[in-house]
């Protein structure tokens, strides 16, 4: 008997990292959580320690193997799900990191985006990558690293740098520097990949200066991507499975069909549908992207992000100090008054799709002598289900151009769903039924799945198809008037915000 039947996923995320040790059933044996450190140190500019990343990953990794007695020689594979876009450089050989990550919510490139805008490059840029030029992105992340640090853009030139997002730090170190390669879903997030071949794009990287030489391999979302050191876990075990964290999250959802749609709220928010083996690219400000590649099969998705979802209820939670954990929103919303002219709309970096508005910034519009915490906290859940009907009209019309019909249930996920109140107000909201998981983990469980694939521990697609099971089905319960007259003062609300400039 294969002694080998358990799965590792590491989920390395905005605010933490997450490692899930799974049996061939993905029974959960383990889960270990550890926060890491936010460093804002301008107003718009956020950044991670990759040190402090590692260290989170590695003190997880030892946690769950010892809360599930689980040894190395036991474990099939390991796969990687991160936050994408997010922008590391090392050096190649000491792996020391020469400054701290670039995360993806980060705009100190705001006006280098302008820039390029206003030299006509954008119809070109999305032509060949199915992204907008926006600060969000890797490419410009980087471009500034090797600008701004003295000494960098010289030996990036001469190869002595490594240049990735969180995937490849985590596999560059699991592996001891052996490794440096990526997978399509990251690599197709930098705005240097042409989306059609998944190979590096030469004009791309000619028109963000960024040299060819500090680039990871590209390789397919379910393949091997080396082994760990034995010094890390006393045995060497197989990296099998990476993909970004939205894409993982699709799979985990067993979005498989063209037309299947998911939408994932933690920190931001993010909906993806599947459009089959070719990339559909958006008309309306949506972006064009790799779903994920394993075996033969390639499927695309046309993305929605939205930058802030999880995080107003942080927001909530640490500004207005009217709750002591997230988890008390729901029931602070519960208790709301009436005040449908109330609107809070959370641009604090900006807004994403479909606006992509970098200069836009957060308003409450709306309030009253007897407007109060409830009113305010009903309102920023609110905020994200209007937010997630600008997607989802969005992309349906893309879908309809593109033949797939219209978005049917939502499938989500994501911390904020496991709230009950903000499940039945999305689907209050955008018109669609929405679709809880039993488990919700999966942006974890995507990673599983494709490293699984790869190293034989699942058959197919269909073993995960049958995996996935119906938690709860939330159904719409306002009438079609009464959610578009809620909807139009949204779009109103928005607008405003969109006419502050700092």
């Amino acid at each position: 008997m294969d002694k080998r039947r358990y799965v590792v996923a590491i989920d390395q995320g905005t605010t933490g990292t997450t490692v899930l040790v799974l049996d061939r059933n993905l029974g959960i044996k383990a889960k270990v959580n550890r926060e890491f450190r936010q460093i804002f140190p301008k107003p718009g500019w956020v950044e991670h320690s990759l040190d402090d990343i590692w260290a989170s990953v590695i003190a997880s990794l030892g946690e769950a193997l010892r809360k599930s007695q689980v040894k190395p020689t036991e474990i099939a594979c390991i796969g990687i799900t991160n936050q994408r876009e997010t922008t590391c450089l090392w050096e190649r050989k000491s792996g020391k990191p020469l400054h701290n990550a670039i995360v993806w919510q980060d705009r100190r490139t705001s006006e280098r985006c302008r820039e390029l805008k206003e030299q006509g490059h954008e119809a070109h840029v999305s032509a060949r990558t199915g992204l907008v030029i926006d600060p969000y992105f890797s490419a410009t992340k980087a471009e500034w690293l090797l600008d701004h640090l003295p000494g960098a853009r010289a030996r990036a030139e001469r190869g002595e740098l490594a240049l990735g997002t969180i995937d490849t730090w985590l596999i560059y170190k699991l592996t001891g520097g052996q490794v440096h390669a990526t997978d399509v879903t990251n690599a197709s997030r930098t705005l240097l990949l042409d989306l059609k071949s998944l190979a590096w794009d030469e004009e791309m990287l000619a028109l963000f200066r960024v040299p060819r030489e500090i680039l990871p391999e590209v390789r397919p979302s379910a393949g091997p991507f080396g082994t760990t050191v034995k010094e890390l876990f006393g045995g060497s075990i197989p990296v099998s499975g990476v993909a970004g964290d939205q894409q993982a999250a699709m799979f985990g959802q067993a979005c498989f069909a063209p037309g299947d749609v998911k939408s994932t709220y933690g920190t931001g928010c993010f909906a993806l549908v599947n459009t089959g083996p070719a990339a559909v690219h958006s008309s309306n400000r949506l972006l064009a992207t790799a779903a994920y590649r394993a075996g033969d099969s390639t499927a695309y998705a046309i993305e929605g992000s939205i930058f802030i979802a999880g995080a107003v209820v942080q927001w909530v939670r640490d500004a207005l100090r009217v709750i002591r954990d997230s988890s008390e929103i729901e029931a602070l919303a519960r208790t709301a008054k009436a005040a449908d002219g109330l609107y809070f709309v959370p641009a604090f970096t900006g807004l994403g799709a479909p606006y992509w508005d970098p200069d836009a910034r957060g308003a409450i519009l709306g309030i009253t002598r007897d407007t109060g915490a409830a009113e305010i906290a009903r309102a920023a859940l609110d905020a994200v289900c209007f937010q997630t009907r600008d997607l989802l009209d969005a992309m349906g019309r893309d879908m309809q151009a593109a033949g797939l019909g219209s978005p049917g249930t939502l499938k989500v996920d994501g911390g904020m769903v496991r709230n009950d109140w903000f499940c039945q107000r999305l689907a209050d909201l955008t018109g669609l039924a929405v679709a809880r998981p039993t488990v919700t983990e999966t942006t974890a469980l995507g990673a599983a799945y494709l490293a699984g694939l790869s190293a034989g521990v699942f058959r197919g697609f269909q073993d995960i198809v049958e995996g996935w099971a119906l938690d709860r089905r939330f159904e719409p319960g306002l009438s079609h008037s009464g959610r578009d007259s809620l909807y139009d003062g949204w779009v109103s609300a928005v607008a405003r915000a969109r006419s502050q400039r700092v």
